[in-house]
């Protein structure tokens, strides 16, 4: 074998698709072991029963959620590598600082929403899909 490096051909539409599929049987898992009661979801009874945190499915969903965009991010990163631009913040972002500004500002988008109009939440979060894209978009 020749001291040249071998160039291999990485499929990632093989790797995209395994990532899916492990985070979905991780969201399947998650439905699965959620409290029943009266044969439906029981959104706010403790996962972990006698747990030292409120672990309720809707807190798994989140964190789930969060995740995804990891694993998402990461898989990007390696497969788009990208130079950090400047938006118009006038610092230098990556996708990586970009999705944490869009964290950032998504939480205190639902504490504001909280405060002033209370629950439920789809407002709130409608909103912050809007400003999470713009972040992407111009920061």
């Amino acid at each position: 074998m020749t001291t040249a490096t071998v160039n291999r051909r990485v499929n990632w539409t093989l790797i995209t698709l395994t990532a899916a599929a492990v985070m979905l049987a991780i969201l399947a898992a998650l439905l699965l072991s959620a409290p029943q009661k009266d044969g439906a979801i029981d959104w706010f009874s403790p996962m972990i029963k006698g747990g030292w945190m409120a672990w309720t499915l809707p807190v798994a969903l989140f964190f789930w959620g969060i995740a995804c965009l990891l694993v998402t991010m990461t898989i990007l990163a390696i497969r788009f590598p990208e130079t950090p631009r400047v938006g118009i913040l006038r610092i230098e972002t990556t996708r990586g600082d970009r999705l944490f500004i869009s964290l950032l500002g998504s939480a205190f988008i639902h504490l504001i929403w909280l405060y002033f109009a209370g629950t439920p939440l789809w407002g709130a979060s409608a909103l912050a899909l809007v400003y999470a894209a713009a972040v992407f978009r111009w920061v």
